[in-house]
């Protein structure tokens, strides 16, 4: 037996030395490529920031520009910095640090993100702005977005149709320039008719559980609820969130709850009727044409300043037109 076990033992010290030597050589391997594709070709190295990854229009967003980015050879690096500007610019900083050579960026607050702006400027770092601009648009090589001024506008505009009158509570998110611009459609659509009245306007920051608080806070607020028969989210996650906080309460009834994404859970709540509408966004065509102007911008091509991308109103009546499970 002891014979038997001793040369077991043999032959497992044998493997853990070839492993050990394996190891070494992959390690040398790396050494030499570092940097480098399987053909030897430099590979670069890009960085992607997003306001929330608490959201599925960034995850999939981000999963696609993923996807694109190692197709081609090179690295995606990405973080969240879950709604704090100051965090998203340490962020930043942290990735031009690690030698990225290009920066997709999604902004927190579209004014205060300019530190991080003026260091990718000083690093030679040209940023790629993704679905929400920010003010210093000349620190930026491009900027691809929704028409997020339209969206609001498609709300307002199906509202109007379905609604003579209106009580209307908007959940925004100040700072977030997308959201701010779907507000300022839909506020501007209806600007002169008073039949359509805000009644409170409440801070979600595109948050499907702040959104849930806000709205519960003011519907057991001691004041009284407001009069209101229409909730206009700047997403759809900030749309689920009141839809959750008005079922909670047994109100749903009667409101019509609109958002801005076309996401499939928003399209879901379309289909089964607990949602209105959703102005659809396009978060895959933003990604595969933001990655196909960075290589562009980087190969030194000409590329255009601003890519403005359609959005589309669904509602129940057009409903079945779309994939429920997957984005426009």
């Amino acid at each position: 037996m002891w014979d038997k076990w001793q040369g077991r033992r043999k032959i497992l010290y044998g493997i853990c030395a070839a492993g050990l030597v394996l190891s070494a050589f992959l390690h040398g391997c790396a050494d030499v490529w570092e940097g480098r594709d399987a053909s030897g070709r430099e590979q670069q190295k890009f960085g992607a920031t997003y306001m929330t990854m608490n959201n599925p229009y960034f995850q999939d967003m981000n999963a696609e520009i993923e996807e694109i980015v190692e197709a081609n050879g090179d690295i995606l690096i990405y973080r969240d910095p879950a709604q704090d500007q100051e965090k998203q610019n340490e962020q930043i900083m942290d990735m031009l640090e690690e030698g990225i050579t290009g920066l997709f960026l999604n902004p927190v607050n579209w004014e205060t993100v300019r530190p991080a702006l003026i260091a990718c400027k000083e690093a030679q770092v040209p940023v790629f702005v993704i679905d929400t601009n920010v003010y210093d648009d000349e620190y930026v090589a491009f900027s691809i977005l929704s028409d997020n001024y339209d969206a609001g506008v498609q709300c307002a505009q199906d509202m109007m149709k379905k609604k003579s009158s209106a009580g209307i509570i908007v959940i925004d998110s100040p700072g977030t320039k997308s959201i701010d611009d779907r507000v300022a459609g839909f506020l501007d659509t209806i600007e002169g008719k008073g039949e359509y009245e805000i009644v409170a306007c409440l801070h979600g920051m595109g948050e499907l559980e702040v959104s849930m608080d806000v709205m519960q806070e003011l519907l057991r607020s001691g004041g009284g609820t407001p009069d209101f028969n229409v909730v206009l989210g700047g997403n759809d996650p900030t749309a689920l969130g009141a839809l959750a906080a008005l079922q909670m309460n047994q109100m749903q009834d009667g409101i019509l709850i609109y958002g801005i994404d076309g996401s499939p859970d928003g399209k879901v709540m379309i289909k089964e009727g607990y949602m209105e509408g959703s102005s659809a966004q396009q978060p895959l065509v933003i990604a595969d044409e933001a990655v196909s102007m960075a290589y562009d911008y980087l190969d030194g091509k000409e590329v255009d300043n601003l890519v403005i991308v359609p959005v589309t109103m669904i509602t129940k009546d057009n409903i079945d037109q779309f994939d429920l499970a997957g984005w426009q």
